[in-house]
């Protein structure tokens, strides 16, 4: 039997979702019993195993010694997708590496399925690549060369905004304008679409979309940017050379706060390069620090950790951050307000693409029915209240924000290959 399937494969997590014979869509299960698997693959020197999901994330933890890859996605359409990266004594490229996730995530499907998926719909961003449209073109077209290589004959794309809007309009029972907001793990998305009943049963939705617009900025980036305020000052970023004639290098710390950039560092130059910055640093000791870091391969652990702070303060006004490095700790206090400074410019950003969002469809903040967010990073506190004030008039719709894109291109697959 040959099914069809909606594929959203994210920055931080992906999902599958399939039609039930009713025609109401639903999401596999893909992980013990989960519906969402995290878009991490890490590979185990010790046992040669390739992990995915939750279980990559525990291997690496646990302090197995191996390579974790995260963000895969952020490599599409960037110089970054020609690198390779070093597993014991084979190099994988990133391509590679991309179709070894999906790949499983077929297998998966198909094991709860009991049936093989040749046609599948895919989410993509507005915008793979801002301001580039050659580069956006090239991340489609990286992307769908590694899912046909895994055995999908039959790929088409989705924005995940429209999927989005396309499960929410399940619901309505008059027509609506709606503007998505799609906050995920590396992209922000924006579209105006009207939905009503009626509309939901026609093949071709194309005049309901009224505009799309999207910026390359989603939580990996708000993690870089919390990190980089708070953390990485305490590994010497900021502070001066002995002569107090410049600042240190700030290419390591940026790259130690990049998910898809950390495995840059684990080389013999990066250690060169550091010594030399320790030789001339005000505050050596910070630096060593960071030496020691990378020689223990723990920069994805601490970005990960510098995540958990964030989420943390969804909920807390301040919490406390404590990193093991060796005999010694990195420990700092964050806050909301810290957060809100961080993410300045990211949120000014945000409300600048919504603001284009409104003006290519020709309508104010305040023709907006229901404002419907979807994707993770929307509950962040200060886009969040930044959400609000832009249209405190519209109806908030909270959707499954790991799961409604999914949901969304499930029901996108029934229409075109149904």
């Amino acid at each position: 039997m040959t099914l069809f399937c909606g594929l959203d494969f994210g920055t931080s997590n992906s999902t599958i979702a399939r039609l039930d014979p009713g025609g109401v869509p639903h999401l596999l299960k893909l992980e013990a019993g989960r519906e969402t698997i995290p878009s991490v693959i890490f590979f185990g020197f010790e046992d040669d195993m390739i992990r995915f999901g939750r279980e990559a994330v525990a291997e690496y933890v646990s302090g197995a010694e191996g390579r974790l890859m995260r963000s895969l996605k952020s490599v599409l359409g960037t110089s970054l997708i020609g690198d390779t990266t070093r597993v014991k004594a084979r190099s994988y490229g990133f391509v590679e590496i991309l179709g070894i996730f999906i790949a499983e995530l077929k297998r998966r499907a198909e094991d709860e399925l009991g049936g093989v998926v040749e046609q599948v719909v895919c989410g993509r961003p507005v915008h793979f690549v801002d301001d580039d449209v050659a580069a956006d073109r090239a991340a489609q077209e990286q992307l769908a060369g590694a899912v046909r290589a895994q055995g999908f004959r039959h790929v088409e794309f989705q924005f995940e905004p429209i999927a989005a809007a396309l499960d929410y309009e399940r619901q309505v029972t008059a027509e609506r304008l709606a503007l998505i907001v799609d906050l995920g793990g590396g992209t922000s998305d924006f579209s105006v679409v009207r939905v009503s009943p009626e509309r939901a049963r026609a093949a071709d939705r194309s005049g309901d979309i009224l505009s799309t617009a999207g910026v390359h900025i989603g939580g990996t980036d708000f993690d870089r940017l919390l990190s980089m305020a708070k953390i990485m000052p305490e590994l010497g970023l900021g502070t001066m050379t002995r002569d107090g004639k410049r600042h240190l290098p700030v290419a390591p710390y940026y790259d130690l706060s990049t998910w898809h950039r950390i495995n840059r560092l684990y080389n013999a130059q990066t250690l060169r390069d550091l010594r030399g910055t320790r030789n001339e640093a005000r505050a050596p000791e910070r630096v060593e620090l960071m030496m020691e870091l990378i020689e223990d391969r723990l920069g994805h652990r601490l970005v990960g950790a510098v995540e958990a702070a964030k989420i943390a303060l969804s909920d807390v006004d301040r919490t406390r951050f404590e990193f093991a490095v060796r005999d010694q700790s990195i420990t700092t206090e964050m806050t909301v307000a810290d957060l809100t400074e961080a993410l300045r410019n990211s949120v000014e950003r945000i409300a600048g693409a919504i603001g284009e969002t409104l003006r290519r469809a020709g309508v104010g903040a305040e023709a907006i029915d229901s404002l419907i967010l979807t994707g993770g990073s929307t509950q962040v506190p200060v886009i969040a209240d930044g959400l609000r004030k832009l249209f405190p008039d519209a109806e908030l719709v909270r959707t499954d924000v790991l799961g409604s894109v999914g949901l969304g291109l499930a029901l996108d697959a029934k229409r075109k290959f149904g």
